[in-house]
């Protein structure tokens, strides 16, 4: 049988089962369908597996040239879109307009065997950097989908007011709900440090007559596990205190900031 079709080869490079049992035969027995597909098979797997790394090379203006041709592209999408700026200017006369030679008919004027041979090999290599590409969106559109369905919500969130003692200090308090049911606080506190001091974040009930300390605030932002079963409309009061270093679990009475919970 014929060689495999370029654009079948492309795909059997990427791994899909498009080939019948007779193709699949003469793919095992033919060196030249093999080593395009080898060829192809590593051009996806370092589209798929490096983004960063220079594993593939710059194409070269030829190659738009042939796509230009290939696509029936306008003049006003004739230059190579990848060259640097000054490239269609040679070396030493700057200024000079660059005659471009087109591929396209330098390669139909070509008695070269190899030239020949390369044109249905280019049209497999962009069919492969067209499905790639395809993968790719579709792969982001989808991560992207996933990740903001996996993303917290910010249920409730409080401004946390500086207490006369402390006028420069300011925060922020934020609740947010895990798709797990799980609630977290992230709060931020700037303007206020006391070297011998810790600073505690606390849940205050709205009367004042109890309290769940969350734990201590390291830095000028931490965030902390909400236990189960809090009722945030009745714990809805954001603290944060300086504690002395005096082995008493309790409040202090030194508030830094404080504010009430609103739902978001």
């Amino acid at each position: 049988m014929s060689h495999l079709d370029p654009e079948q080869l492309a795909l059997v490079a990427m791994g899909e089962a498009v080939a019948s049992a007779e193709e699949r035969s003469h793919l095992a027995s033919c060196p030249a369908c093999t080593a395009e597909v080898a060829e192809m098979s590593h051009a996806a797997t370092v589209a798929r597996s490096t983004i960063d790394e220079a594993a593939l090379e710059s194409p070269s203006a030829r190659v738009w040239d042939r796509i230009h041709q290939d696509l029936a592209l306008g003049a006003d999408v004739a230059a190579d879109p990848l060259a640097p700026v000054g490239a269609d200017e040679p070396a030493g006369a700057p200024g000079t307009p660059v005659q471009h030679v087109s591929v396209a008919h330098e390669e139909a004027g070509s008695t070269d065997p190899v030239a020949r041979a390369r044109q249905p090999r280019m049209r497999s290599i962009w069919v492969l950097a067209a499905s790639l590409a395809l993968i790719a969106v579709v792969g982001v559109g989808v991560w992207a989908g996933i990740s903001a369905s996996l993303a917290p919500t910010v249920v409730a969130a409080a401004s946390l007011d500086a207490f006369p003692s402390h006028p420069r200090a300011e925060g922020t308090a934020e609740v947010d709900l895990s798709r797990d049911g799980s609630r977290t606080l992230s709060v931020t506190l700037e303007g206020a440090s006391e070297a011998d001091a810790y600073r505690e974040v606390w849940l205050i009930r709205n009367d004042g007559a109890a309290l769940i300390s969350l734990g201590l605030l390291e830095g000028r932002s931490g965030t902390f596990p909400i236990p189960d079963g809090v009722d945030l409309e009745e714990y809805d009061l954001v603290d944060i205190s300086f504690e002395p270093l005096d082995g008493d679990p309790a409040h202090s009475g030194d508030s830094i900031v404080r504010g009430q919970l609103q739902s978001a």
